[in-house]
């Protein structure tokens, strides 16, 4: 056992019980059911676009490539999180060990990293093709796509592996309940019985230098690249440069506004509730994955129209 003893602590706690939210666990069970279907619905419209541009030969293009890793990060982190999630509404015995549960964590945050870095690859991408359009197949190769991908990957695993041993290296004394659906960092965090100031200021560099970074590049990118659209004499040309755009645009307007209102709120808000809190996190965490597939099938012309030939197909 952990606890005090002579007016210290003395061992560590090594395995956590997740309550979800804890403002609500007499009814927790009635979450059950509206989770499970925004489950269901996120692995839906993402597997259904992801299968429509991999059964088509005409979308096999970089563009529509990084759609589909785009939404496979998605299913991705819905299924790290959603999972664990009902299965704390549903038992009282939710517990997770102290290595699984630092799994978890790197894995909610390398996905949240991933996501960004491919919005970066995807702006990198439209840049290209509209900026240099005749030189767009000779650059834009499936080699680069894959050592960027491999470049996104290592960059993410290098911002989040300095929190995760950071936190492996902390003595949670405390209390061995995490008030949270999933090993977010700081939740873990408040159960140490030690200096965290390192880890907290790690984090926090970590997350606004990452933010800011990227939100830098995103703009000079796309500022080229609607300075260019503006030049193109062709009106059919330029609507369909600011389409795609258009809807470039509104996924990285849907993953950082929900990212940095989380933020926001969790830093100036203190007098929120635990559970206003954990409803803000699952909020930036499984909004993208509701939004993104919706965004690309409605918007982006030609997985439209083949979403829309294979329904008619498959009709009555």
């Amino acid at each position: 056992m952990s606890g005090w003893s002579n007016g210290t602590y003395n061992e560590s706690y090594t395995s956590f019980l997740l309550v979800g939210f804890p403002g609500i666990q007499e009814a927790r069970a009635l979450l059950v059911m509206p989770f499970l279907s925004l489950y269901l619905v996120i692995l839906f419209t993402n597997a259904l676009v992801i299968h429509t541009v991999a059964s088509q030969q005409t979308l096999h293009q970089p563009m529509y490539l990084l759609i589909t890793l785009l939404l496979a990060v998605n299913v991705c982190t819905a299924t790290t999180v959603l999972p664990a999630m009902l299965f704390s509404f549903s038992t009282r015995f939710n517990r997770i060990s102290l290595p699984q549960c630092l799994g978890q964590t790197f894995c909610i945050y390398f996905l949240v990293s991933m996501d960004c870095n491919i919005l970066l690859v995807m702006a990198l991408d439209r840049y290209v093709a509209i900026c240099y359009p005749l030189r767009y197949p000779e650059i834009v190769t499936g080699q680069l796509l894959a050592g960027l991908m491999g470049l996104a990957a290592t960059r993410s695993t290098c911002i989040i592996a300095p929190v995760v041993v950071l936190a492996s290296r902390v003595r949670f004394c405390r209390s061995d309940v995490i008030h949270h659906f999933a090993c977010e960092h700081m939740a873990l965090m408040k159960l140490s019985c030690g200096d965290i100031s390192l880890n907290k200021t790690v984090g926090l560099t970590v997350r606004i230098f990452n933010r800011v970074l990227d939100m830098l590049l995103l703009g000079a990118s796309y500022s080229r690249i609607l300075h260019a659209v503006f030049k193109i004499s062709s009106g059919g040309a330029q609507s369909k440069a600011l389409n795609t755009c258009g809807s470039h645009l509104l996924v990285i307007f849907t993953v950082y506004s929900s990212t940095m209102s989380s933020s926001i709120v969790y830093r100036m808000a203190r007098a929120a509730s635990q559970d206003t809190h954990n409803l803000l996190s699952a909020f930036y965490l499984l909004l993208p994955c509701l939004i993104n597939p919706i965004i690309y099938g409605a918007r982006t012309k030609e997985i439209r129209q083949h979403l829309v030939r294979s329904s008619l197909s498959t009709g009555p």
